[in-house]
């Protein structure tokens, strides 16, 4: 009888684990719509506090990353584009009557919101537990300034914060996965590895030799349920439900070595 064959690691060799943020460690739909709640109140009903959340992330943030990201002008600052749509939406006839209700300072205070965002419940322990085994940090199209409050807030355990607004535009631009290598010192893109929700943002990341982690989140734009891993066929290297896995898995192959070690 043959010998089984071994199994390969997924993420043997993997010194950092880089996230995205939005969706796949905080849940921006709850946070945006309970401080809505806070904010407004019956001004914005729950379906509102829900659309209003929606549309502001995935009408305006994501339109508006993406087209810098493909060499339109425009802020690397996510604060300055949450902004932006904020005032467009409040111009429109689906969100006007709230305009009288928000002046510069309310305007201000809901582009907060985004810097206030709790982690999914799973989060903060696997973060920490990750972290006892290689590098974490963020590579997020968020601004640096937003990503330090949100890791204040919810506990968020980073050793490094790379964003858009360091790294010279938004993902899936290369300069952003190629310049988190550099970064980072690492020898090869194959030492990385980006945790996401987003479909598109793991095939940018996994097209420069950068392996992938997808994580599955409910309701997140860009997020099928039927991704795979390589082991089934798939085109990640892992999928997972929480990183409470990842961290485990590093736990089981028992690798104690200090990264930094290289």
């Amino acid at each position: 009888m043959p010998a089984p064959t071994e199994i390969e690691d997924p993420l043997q060799g993997v010194q950092a684990f880089l996230f995205d943020v939005f969706g796949t460690v905080v849940d921006w739909r709850r946070g945006v719509s309970e401080q809505l709640e806070a904010k407004l109140g019956a001004l914005a009903p729950n379906e509102d506090r829900d659309a209003f959340a929606e549309e502001w992330r995935v009408q305006g943030y994501y339109k508006m990353t993406a087209a810098v990201a493909h060499g339109r002008p425009g802020s690397l600052n996510v604060d300055e584009i949450h902004r932006q749509f904020l005032d467009s939406m409040l111009a429109s006839d689906r969100w006007k009557h709230l305009a009288p209700h928000l002046d510069d300072g309310g305007r201000h205070e809901l582009v907060l919101f985004w810097h206030r965002l709790p982690g999914w419940p799973d989060a903060t322990p696997g973060l920490y537990g990750i972290k006892q085994h290689a590098i974490i940090g963020t590579l997020s199209n968020g601004s640096v300034r937003t990503l330090v409050d949100m890791a204040k807030h919810s506990d968020l355990p980073w050793d490094v914060v790379l964003c858009s607004e360091l790294l010279g535009s938004y993902k899936p631009n290369p300069k952003v996965y190629l310049g988190a290598v550099q970064h980072l010192s690492l020898a090869s893109p194959s030492q990385l590895c980006m945790v996401a929700t987003h479909i598109y943002d793991l095939r940018a990341a996994a097209s420069h030799g950068i392996r992938t982690v997808f994580v599955r989140r409910p309701r997140e734009p860009d997020s099928p349920s039927d991704v795979r891993g390589k082991a089934e066929g798939g085109e990640v290297d892992l999928v997972v439900d929480s990183f409470e896995e990842i961290a485990c898995a590093l736990k089981a192959r028992g690798t104690e070595k200090q990264v930094w070690q290289h």
